[in-house]
């Protein structure tokens, strides 16, 4: 539902009764800690998937840092996820690992290297079914290479383009300027309506295949809508600048109910 994409997607600022947590925190570019190498500028054809993975683990790493991180302990939030996520270990031979954030924001994103990330907003509006579609949609945009691509493209145009890569191949360390860069771009990411739509479709075959109704899927999609209305029109949020860049949510409930009716599923 990888972002980020992000990579992200599904981002609205929520207030949730009785949570103290803040919004999720993701580093913004410091300029003046800005460090350029000439001569050493990404290219896409020389930037290996082993200089992505790299880049991806320092990224996923610092913005683990950044928020809080819900223990395995954690009854109300991690154990839910545990149990709704039992058996998933991996997608097209990607590892997958999955963290909460105990942050407000109504957020999943999903990173190339199958880290996915649940924000406990989002958990909190959604039920089981719900929730383990937009799991689904965001390991739909690792599946499909989606997350990876984005991740890619953040790094060619973010500040990372002043060198990130050296003449032996091996993947130059990230700068805390550069990660901040990178975080930027990140947020700014889009997937493309098409993506977005096979997204969707793999998140409601992804609840076929673990024995849920998969009207969950448009069901999700009129929780997000009823939140997107009741945000208004306030341009600075980022709620704006999801639904911009997303297909249209009446058209995505549409299409969600369409497959359920076709398939005999109601709610």
């Amino acid at each position: 539902m990888k972002r980020i994409a992000l990579i992200a997607s599904l981002v609205i600022i929520a207030v949730i009764s009785g949570m103290q947590p803040t919004s999720a925190q993701f580093s913004k570019l410091n300029k003046s800690k800005l460090i350029s190498a000439a001569g050493k500028a990404v290219q896409a054809a020389t930037l290996t998937d082993a200089q992505m993975a790299q880049y991806v683990g320092e990224y996923i790493a610092e913005t683990d840092k950044l928020n809080h991180v819900l223990p395995d302990t954690d009854e109300q939030y991690v154990q839910r996820i545990k149990r709704l996520t039992d058996g998933l270990t991996s997608v097209e031979g990607i590892p997958l690992n999955f963290k909460v954030y105990n942050v407000v924001d109504v957020n999943a994103f999903a990173c190339p290297d199958g880290s996915v990330r649940v924000f406990a907003g989002l958990m909190d509006i959604m039920d089981d079914d719900e929730l383990l579609g937009v799991i689904g949609h965001e390991v739909g945009h690792i599946a499909h290479k989606d997350s990876k691509n984005a991740f890619q493209r953040s790094l060619l145009t973010s500040a990372l383009k002043d060198g990130v890569s050296s003449a032996s191949g091996t993947a130059a360390k990230l700068s805390e300027s550069q990660l901040s860069a990178l975080g930027e771009s990140l947020m700014t990411a889009t997937f493309s309506q098409k993506q977005e739509r096979a997204a969707d479709d793999y998140g409601y075959e992804f609840l076929k295949s673990h024995g849920k109704n998969p009207i969950a899927m448009a069901k999700s999609f009129k929780k997000l809508k009823q939140m997107e209305a009741e945000a208004g029109a306030k341009k600075t949020s980022k709620i704006n600048q999801l639904f911009s860049s997303h297909p249209d949510l009446d058209e995505r409930i549409k299409r969600m109910e369409e497959r359920a009716a076709k398939d005999g599923v109601t709610e």
